[in-house]
Protein backbone atom coordinates (compact mmCIF):
# COMPACT_ATOMS: atom_id res chain seq x y z
CA UNK A 1 0.00 0.00 0.00
CA UNK A 2 1.03 3.41 -0.74
CA UNK A 3 1.42 4.49 2.96
CA UNK A 4 3.60 1.90 3.41
CA UNK A 5 5.72 3.52 1.25
CA UNK A 6 9.41 4.85 2.85
CA UNK A 7 10.90 7.90 1.49
CA UNK A 8 14.91 8.11 1.02
CA UNK A 9 15.31 9.71 4.56
CA UNK A 10 14.48 6.38 6.05
CA UNK A 11 16.08 3.84 3.68
CA UNK A 12 19.18 2.48 4.74
CA UNK A 13 22.81 3.91 2.88
CA UNK A 14 22.97 1.60 1.06
CA UNK A 15 19.31 0.99 -0.08
CA UNK A 16 19.31 4.95 -1.13
CA UNK A 17 22.94 4.66 -3.02
CA UNK A 18 21.61 1.59 -5.08
CA UNK A 19 18.32 3.74 -5.99
CA UNK A 20 20.73 6.84 -6.92
CA UNK A 21 23.16 4.45 -9.36
CA UNK A 22 19.70 3.35 -10.98
CA UNK A 23 18.67 6.91 -11.34
CA UNK A 24 22.32 7.16 -13.00
CA UNK A 25 22.02 4.38 -15.17
CA UNK A 26 18.49 5.42 -16.65
CA UNK A 27 20.00 8.65 -17.53
CA UNK A 28 23.19 7.53 -19.13
CA UNK A 29 21.26 5.49 -21.31
CA UNK A 30 19.81 8.78 -22.60
CA UNK A 31 21.83 11.08 -22.31
CA UNK A 32 24.10 11.98 -25.39
CA UNK A 33 26.60 15.21 -24.64
CA UNK A 34 27.18 17.55 -27.83
CA UNK A 35 26.64 20.89 -25.58
CA UNK A 36 30.62 20.85 -25.00
CA UNK A 37 31.34 20.96 -28.23
CA UNK A 38 28.48 23.85 -29.38
CA UNK A 39 29.51 25.80 -26.24
CA UNK A 40 33.39 25.91 -27.46
CA UNK A 41 33.80 26.17 -30.44
CA UNK A 42 35.95 28.75 -31.58
CA UNK A 43 34.16 32.17 -34.41
CA UNK A 44 34.88 31.34 -37.50
CA UNK A 45 37.33 33.29 -39.20
CA UNK A 46 35.84 35.78 -42.29
CA UNK A 47 35.25 33.44 -45.11
CA UNK A 48 34.90 30.31 -43.17
CA UNK A 49 31.69 28.34 -41.66
CA UNK A 50 30.98 27.16 -38.11
CA UNK A 51 32.13 23.56 -37.85
CA UNK A 52 28.36 23.13 -36.24
CA UNK A 53 25.82 24.49 -38.24
CA UNK A 54 23.36 23.78 -35.38
CA UNK A 55 21.94 21.13 -32.47
CA UNK A 56 21.16 18.71 -35.26
CA UNK A 57 24.20 19.62 -37.51
CA UNK A 58 26.48 18.55 -33.82
CA UNK A 59 24.45 15.40 -33.16
CA UNK A 60 24.48 13.85 -36.64
CA UNK A 61 28.72 14.43 -36.42
CA UNK A 62 29.00 13.58 -32.92
CA UNK A 63 27.34 10.48 -33.67
CA UNK A 64 29.04 9.51 -36.94
CA UNK A 65 32.50 10.20 -35.41
CA UNK A 66 31.98 8.60 -31.45
CA UNK A 67 28.68 6.03 -31.69
CA UNK A 68 28.73 6.10 -27.90
CA UNK A 69 28.24 9.98 -28.09
CA UNK A 70 30.89 10.74 -26.32
CA UNK A 71 32.23 10.49 -22.23
CA UNK A 72 29.47 11.36 -19.84
CA UNK A 73 30.39 11.76 -16.33
CA UNK A 74 27.34 13.21 -14.53
CA UNK A 75 25.25 9.98 -14.33
CA UNK A 76 27.59 8.69 -11.31
CA UNK A 77 27.46 11.99 -9.56
CA UNK A 78 23.67 10.92 -9.16
CA UNK A 79 24.66 8.66 -6.96
CA UNK A 80 25.72 11.08 -4.51
CA UNK A 81 22.69 13.89 -5.30
CA UNK A 82 19.77 11.35 -4.68
CA UNK A 83 22.25 9.79 -1.86
CA UNK A 84 21.48 13.86 0.12
CA UNK A 85 18.05 14.34 -1.11
CA UNK A 86 15.66 14.61 1.68
CA UNK A 87 11.78 14.95 1.04
CA UNK A 88 10.82 18.14 3.39
CA UNK A 89 9.40 21.95 3.10
CA UNK A 90 11.01 23.43 -0.46
CA UNK A 91 13.34 25.60 1.33
CA UNK A 92 14.85 22.97 2.60
CA UNK A 93 15.13 20.81 0.07
CA UNK A 94 16.38 23.72 -2.01
CA UNK A 95 19.24 24.05 0.82
CA UNK A 96 19.36 19.85 0.57
CA UNK A 97 20.29 19.90 -3.44
CA UNK A 98 22.68 23.06 -3.24
CA UNK A 99 25.00 20.65 -0.64
CA UNK A 100 24.57 17.84 -3.06
CA UNK A 101 25.62 19.83 -5.89
CA UNK A 102 28.93 20.88 -3.36
CA UNK A 103 29.75 17.34 -2.54
CA UNK A 104 29.46 16.27 -6.24
CA UNK A 105 31.79 18.53 -6.97
CA UNK A 106 35.01 16.15 -6.03
CA UNK A 107 33.36 13.76 -8.09
CA UNK A 108 32.52 15.72 -11.10
CA UNK A 109 35.00 18.65 -11.73
CA UNK A 110 38.08 16.08 -12.88
CA UNK A 111 35.56 14.17 -14.53
CA UNK A 112 34.00 17.49 -16.85
CA UNK A 113 37.37 18.05 -17.41
CA UNK A 114 38.30 15.08 -19.01
CA UNK A 115 35.13 15.22 -20.46
CA UNK A 116 35.43 18.30 -22.37
CA UNK A 117 39.06 17.76 -23.03
CA UNK A 118 38.13 14.33 -24.96
CA UNK A 119 35.30 15.75 -26.61
CA UNK A 120 37.10 18.47 -28.31
CA UNK A 121 39.68 16.62 -29.83
CA UNK A 122 37.10 14.46 -31.42
CA UNK A 123 35.40 17.49 -32.88
CA UNK A 124 39.09 18.62 -34.34
CA UNK A 125 40.71 15.57 -34.74
CA UNK A 126 43.15 16.26 -32.81
CA UNK A 127 44.41 13.84 -31.13
CA UNK A 128 46.51 14.18 -28.03
CA UNK A 129 44.85 11.44 -25.61
CA UNK A 130 44.50 8.05 -26.07
CA UNK A 131 41.33 7.56 -23.44
CA UNK A 132 40.55 8.97 -20.00
CA UNK A 133 43.51 7.43 -18.33
CA UNK A 134 45.67 8.82 -20.46
CA UNK A 135 44.12 12.19 -19.93
CA UNK A 136 44.40 12.07 -16.72
CA UNK A 137 48.27 11.25 -16.78
CA UNK A 138 49.39 13.79 -19.32
CA UNK A 139 46.90 16.25 -17.15
CA UNK A 140 48.84 15.79 -13.88
CA UNK A 141 52.31 14.87 -15.56
CA UNK A 142 52.10 18.62 -16.77
CA UNK A 143 50.35 21.01 -13.88
CA UNK A 144 49.92 18.38 -11.21
CA UNK A 145 46.89 17.68 -9.34
CA UNK A 146 45.77 21.66 -10.00
CA UNK A 147 45.50 20.20 -13.64
CA UNK A 148 43.23 18.00 -13.12
CA UNK A 149 40.99 19.72 -10.54
CA UNK A 150 41.00 22.85 -13.35
CA UNK A 151 37.66 24.82 -13.18
CA UNK A 152 36.66 23.50 -10.17
CA UNK A 153 35.30 26.44 -8.74
CA UNK A 154 32.81 27.28 -11.78
CA UNK A 155 31.75 23.24 -11.38
CA UNK A 156 30.56 24.84 -8.20
CA UNK A 157 29.10 27.70 -9.65
CA UNK A 158 27.26 25.76 -11.96
CA UNK A 159 26.02 22.81 -9.57
CA UNK A 160 25.57 24.04 -6.47
CA UNK A 161 22.52 26.31 -7.29
CA UNK A 162 21.13 24.08 -10.34
CA UNK A 163 21.45 21.22 -8.21
CA UNK A 164 19.26 22.93 -5.81
CA UNK A 165 16.31 23.89 -8.49
CA UNK A 166 17.02 20.34 -9.67
CA UNK A 167 15.34 18.72 -6.24
CA UNK A 168 13.25 21.62 -5.40
CA UNK A 169 10.98 21.61 -8.40
CA UNK A 170 10.55 17.84 -8.96
CA UNK A 171 9.21 17.62 -5.50
CA UNK A 172 7.03 21.12 -6.27
CA UNK A 173 6.43 19.13 -9.43
CA UNK A 174 5.03 15.73 -7.88
CA UNK A 175 3.26 17.75 -5.35
CA UNK A 176 1.05 19.45 -7.68
CA UNK A 177 0.43 16.30 -9.78
CA UNK A 178 -0.74 14.62 -6.91
CA UNK A 179 -4.77 14.28 -6.95
CA UNK A 180 -6.22 15.26 -3.64
CA UNK A 181 -6.20 12.69 -0.87
CA UNK A 182 -3.44 10.57 -3.04
CA UNK A 183 0.40 10.49 -1.54
CA UNK A 184 3.36 11.32 -4.38
CA UNK A 185 4.41 7.62 -4.71
CA UNK A 186 1.29 6.98 -5.76
CA UNK A 187 1.70 9.04 -8.94
CA UNK A 188 2.01 7.38 -12.72
CA UNK A 189 4.66 6.56 -15.01
CA UNK A 190 3.84 9.61 -17.29
CA UNK A 191 3.29 12.13 -14.11
CA UNK A 192 6.95 10.85 -12.99
CA UNK A 193 8.05 11.18 -16.40
CA UNK A 194 7.24 14.49 -17.01
CA UNK A 195 7.75 15.67 -13.21
CA UNK A 196 11.45 14.70 -14.07
CA UNK A 197 11.69 15.90 -17.22
CA UNK A 198 10.81 19.34 -15.96
CA UNK A 199 12.80 19.21 -13.11
CA UNK A 200 16.01 18.29 -15.86
CA UNK A 201 14.89 21.66 -17.55
CA UNK A 202 14.69 24.12 -14.31
CA UNK A 203 17.97 22.86 -13.42
CA UNK A 204 19.58 23.22 -16.80
CA UNK A 205 17.89 26.67 -17.62
CA UNK A 206 20.31 27.93 -13.73
CA UNK A 207 23.49 25.78 -15.07
CA UNK A 208 24.01 27.01 -18.80
CA UNK A 209 26.13 29.94 -18.40
CA UNK A 210 28.17 28.66 -15.60
CA UNK A 211 28.30 25.78 -17.92
CA UNK A 212 29.69 27.57 -21.03
CA UNK A 213 32.04 29.63 -18.69
CA UNK A 214 33.33 25.73 -17.30
CA UNK A 215 33.35 24.33 -20.58
CA UNK A 216 35.98 27.49 -22.13
CA UNK A 217 38.18 27.57 -19.53
CA UNK A 218 38.53 23.71 -18.75
CA UNK A 219 39.58 23.22 -22.66
CA UNK A 220 41.78 26.80 -22.57
CA UNK A 221 45.28 26.66 -23.40
CA UNK A 222 47.48 26.75 -20.00
CA UNK A 223 47.66 30.59 -19.33
CA UNK A 224 45.23 31.78 -21.45
CA UNK A 225 42.96 32.82 -18.92
CA UNK A 226 44.91 33.84 -15.58
CA UNK A 227 41.76 35.54 -13.17
CA UNK A 228 39.67 32.42 -14.34
CA UNK A 229 35.77 32.89 -15.35
CA UNK A 230 36.81 36.48 -15.19
CA UNK A 231 38.41 36.50 -17.89
CA UNK A 232 36.41 34.18 -19.91
CA UNK A 233 33.31 36.36 -19.04
CA UNK A 234 34.68 39.27 -20.79
CA UNK A 235 36.10 37.55 -23.72
CA UNK A 236 33.12 35.79 -24.47
CA UNK A 237 30.63 39.43 -23.64
CA UNK A 238 33.26 41.01 -25.98
CA UNK A 239 33.64 39.11 -28.94
CA UNK A 240 29.86 37.50 -28.97
CA UNK A 241 27.71 39.26 -26.64
CA UNK A 242 25.63 38.64 -23.72
CA UNK A 243 23.60 35.59 -25.86
CA UNK A 244 26.88 33.76 -25.96
CA UNK A 245 26.16 32.68 -22.26
CA UNK A 246 23.37 30.36 -23.40
CA UNK A 247 25.56 28.58 -26.41
CA UNK A 248 24.26 25.10 -26.63
CA UNK A 249 20.75 25.48 -24.99
CA UNK A 250 19.15 23.79 -27.96
CA UNK A 251 21.48 20.94 -27.63
CA UNK A 252 21.00 20.82 -23.63
CA UNK A 253 17.34 21.41 -23.01
CA UNK A 254 17.10 18.36 -25.83
CA UNK A 255 18.58 16.12 -23.76
CA UNK A 256 17.35 17.77 -20.38
CA UNK A 257 14.32 16.57 -20.56
CA UNK A 258 14.62 12.89 -21.40
CA UNK A 259 17.50 12.18 -19.94
CA UNK A 260 16.34 13.37 -16.62
CA UNK A 261 12.88 11.92 -16.43
CA UNK A 262 14.79 8.46 -17.25
CA UNK A 263 16.83 9.14 -14.06
CA UNK A 264 14.44 10.06 -11.93
CA UNK A 265 11.57 6.84 -13.46
CA UNK A 266 14.99 4.96 -12.32
CA UNK A 267 14.99 6.21 -9.22
CA UNK A 268 11.03 5.61 -8.28
CA UNK A 269 11.63 2.46 -9.54
CA UNK A 270 14.09 1.61 -7.51
CA UNK A 271 12.46 3.13 -4.89
CA UNK A 272 9.05 1.14 -5.06
CA UNK A 273 11.76 -1.79 -5.36
CA UNK A 274 13.33 -1.59 -2.33
CA UNK A 275 10.10 -0.87 -0.28
CA UNK A 276 8.58 -3.73 -1.97
CA UNK A 277 11.71 -6.06 -1.00
CA UNK A 278 12.37 -5.05 2.41
CA UNK A 279 9.49 -6.85 4.42
CA UNK A 280 9.82 -9.41 2.00
CA UNK A 281 13.19 -10.44 3.24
Amino acid sequence: MASSLRSPSELSIPSVLFAGGMAGIFNWAVAIPPDVRLQTQPKPKPGESLLYAGTIDCFKKTLAKERDGGPNNRSYAHVCCLFLWIWTRYPQLFAAGMLSGIFTTAIMAPGERIKCLLQIQASTGEVKYAGPMDCVKQLYREAGIRGVYKGTALTLMRDVPASGMYFMSYEWLKNLLTPAGKSPSELSIPSVLFAGGMAGIFNWAVAIPPDVLKSRFQTAPEGKYPNGFRDVLRELIREEGITSLYKGFNAVMLRAFPANAACFLGFELAMKFLNWLAPNL
